[in-house]
């Protein structure tokens, strides 16, 4: 806890000189705190122009602005008077439309409908994790995977699409002990399929999973005292989300393993909550926060708590790349040592597809 009182002041400090960074010379605020105005083309009589005459007066349909058609001008901005330069127009956030598209079948397609948890440790992506805890000391905890989609029967949107669609998942998530010439603690193997729908504000998902657990030959060396355990579990998943807005999403899920081995019983249940701004930032990004609570049958359905906060830049397709402080409170996230307690605090990096 003295780590994380340490690092409170510092991290505060680097997240308001972001902040104040988030705005760019023309006082265009890029926070996604503060809404945008709407855009250009939901009040049009209201924008001021050069019209087809050449005079300046109210922009319309078929009118030209700074010698541009007004698709142009909607697409990329308006342009000071006299300047050729367009100004900064930022993209709306999503609107779930999606209702008004046609739906289609698509093989491996773009995005997912139900997107992972920021904060959920075992889920499947590409992570790097530096941590420490004041009894493992240094460890560093990553992730080697990933979900995609394999096929989609919903909106071509890759952002926030709607509809049916199958994934598959898959991870290796290995501890490396740091301060112990590196020797692989445990390491943990997952893999999955998830089938999703999503409509609107809502996305559910009923999934298949697997996740074995696995000690390092070399630590069962060193530490002579320990012997593995074969944690083991097939389980079957159901999960809900729901956006209050485009950037908040709250999120729950129980599982029930019909496979069971090593200490495993069958019920699991998480939950928590993720704010991340929907759209594109470009290479300003946007500040995330997200926080993740995962009980478990085995532990008396005790667990752990995860809170990550930093900053974030995202796609176009919607693919999330996060740099940030973790804090992480409970039983290990490492299922080989499950019962042992940690109380970690780090530096980390995730992408999401």
């Amino acid at each position: 806890m003295r780590c994380v009182a340490a690092l409170l002041p510092f991290w505060a400090a680097v997240a308001i000189a972001l902040a104040a960074w988030a705005q760019d010379p023309q006082g265009h605020r890029l926070n996604p705190f503060v809404p945008y105005p709407p855009p250009p083309e939901t009040d049009v009589p209201t924008i001021a122009g050069v019209g087809s005459s050449g005079q300046y007066g109210p922009l319309e349909v078929g009118s030209r602005v700074a010698g541009r058609s007004w698709q142009e001008y909607v697409s990329s901005g308006p342009a000071e008077l006299g300047s050729t330069t367009p100004m900064h127009v930022a993209p709306a956030e999503p609107s779930w439309a999606g209702a008004d598209q046609a739906w289609s079948w698509q093989l491996l397609p773009e995005g997912l409908v139900y997107r992972s948890y920021l904060a959920g440790v075992k889920e499947p992506r590409f992570a790097s994790v530096w941590s420490y805890d004041e009894r493992l000391g240094s460890i560093w905890d990553g992730a080697l995977g990933g979900r995609v989609g394999v096929l989609r029967f919903g909106t071509t949107d890759s952002v926030q699409p709607e509809g049916w669609q199958l994934d598959f998942e898959g991870a290796v998530l290995p501890r490396i002990a740091w301060d112990h010439d590196r020797d692989l603690v445990t390491v943990d193997f997952r893999y999955g399929v998830p089938i999703t729908y999503g409509r609107g504000r809502f996305q559910t998902k009923l999934a298949f999973y697997h996740l074995s657990s696995h000690m390092g030959d070399e630590w069962m060396i060193r530490q002579q005292t320990l012997s593995r355990i074969n944690y083991s579990r097939n389980a079957v998943v159901w999960g809900n989300s729901w956006f209050i807005t485009p950037a908040i999403r709250l999120y729950g899920e129980a599982g029930w393993a019909y496979y069971i081995d090593g200490g495993s019983k069958p019920w699991e249940f998480q939950f928590g909550a993720d704010y991340s701004p929907a759209r594109a930032e470009g290479y300003r990004g946007a500040p995330f926060l997200a926080v993740n609570s995962q009980l478990r049958q085995e532990l008396d359905f005790g667990g752990n708590f995860v809170v990550q906060t930093g900053w974030q830049w995202r796609g176009a397709a919607g693919h999330l790349f996060r740099l940030g402080l973790q804090y992480y409170a409970g039983a290990s996230d490492q299922f080989e040592t499950f019962r042992q307690y940690e109380n970690k605090v780090g530096l980390g990096l995730w992408y999401d597809y």
